[in-house]
């Protein structure tokens, strides 16, 4: 009689545990992150090394991936290199440039995380490693301010799959701090979005647009940009109202970069877009610092639009 007790008392906590791991099952969702970029025109390279991604907040310890570590996060590699030239353990090197337009490297892959609102998502960047190599082949330490990019939650339900892609538009983000020997990460121009609410821009700009403006078209050095494309939330904008890329409050969604191909066109492109209005502007001025106000001279706008899940084809002032 003792022992047929004990097997009921089993079976009852076995039920239990059961419907416990059913219950977790119930409230997990499914985290996915990769970066990508928006092309800066000063760089060869833009080398930075992430060693964790942090989603904090939701009443839960912080639900943290560590880079080499984590079964859901990406395997180290050995493009991070400490100051006698060896590899930095579990750190994942991510050269910028390499991943523009709908291009993207994962860090975090199909992660479980307790389903509900996250008030951070936070990354965390080795404190040495990170470089940028300049246009000229110069070398030089890429910093960021903490050693951690910090960027606003995201809110994940339960029983559903869910990839972000972190956007850097560079042209936003790094800085050279003059008299400084190192370059700065900064959050500003990072764009967290959402996969399942995005789209993507391949374009190019007419030649003879560029040359009715004054724009330097060939160039002699086919790295340096001819132009730069601004994007605007809305449509209808006043050319003559538009700023740049250091107003925080009125300035550009995004911008690109504009390069002459070697062969008679002009392209661009730009990924990572939330669904929506936009006003295309463009200007023959390339030199945009975003620590300080700059006079830009737009001379065509083009309304658009982004659709959730697809790539524009545009050709501006065709």
């Amino acid at each position: 009689m003792k022992r047929f007790h004990q097997t009921i008392a089993l079976s009852a906590i076995s039920i239990g545990l059961l419907s416990a791991c059913n219950s977790s099952n119930d409230d997990t969702a499914q985290f996915s992150l990769a970066v990508s970029d928006a092309p800066v025109e000063q760089a060869n390279v833009v080398m930075v090394c992430f060693e964790s991604v942090e989603l904090v907040g939701n009443g839960n310890q912080p639900q943290r991936f560590m880079i080499g570590e984590s079964e859901n996060a990406v395997a180290a590699n050995d493009l991070c290199l400490d100051s006698t030239g060896n590899p930095i353990p579990n750190t994942r090197g991510v050269d910028l440039l390499t991943l523009q337009g709908a291009e993207a490297e994962a860090l975090i892959e199909n992660a479980p995380v307790p389903a509900g609102s996250y008030g951070q998502l936070r990354l965390d960047i080795a404190p040495n490693g990170s470089y940028v190599e300049d246009t000229n082949g110069n070398i030089r330490p890429l910093r960021v301010p903490s050693n951690q990019l910090r960027l606003d939650g995201v809110t994940l339900a339960a029983n559903q799959a869910f990839s972000y892609t972190l956007e850097f538009d560079l042209r936003r983000a790094l800085v050279a701090p003059p008299g400084l020997p190192h370059y700065l990460l900064k959050p500003r121009g990072l764009r967290l979005v959402d996969n399942a609410e995005i789209g993507h821009i391949e374009g190019f700009i007419s030649e003879t647009l560029l040359l009715d403006n004054g724009c330097n078209v060939p160039p002699e050095n086919a790295d340096e940009p001819v132009a730069a494309v601004y994007f605007y939330s809305g449509h209808d904008l006043e050319l003559d109202n538009l700023t740049d890329n250091s107003d925080d409050e009125n300035g550009p969604y995004a911008s690109v970069s504009v390069k002459f191909d070697g062969a008679g066109s002009y392209p661009f492109s730009l990924g990572y877009l939330h669904a929506g209005d936009y006003f295309a502007a463009v200007t023959c001025d390339t030199d945009d610092d975003p620590e300080e106000e700059t006079d830009l001279t737009f001379f065509y706008g083009e309304n658009i639009t982004i659709d959730v899940n697809t790539t524009l084809e545009i050709t501006l002032g065709n």
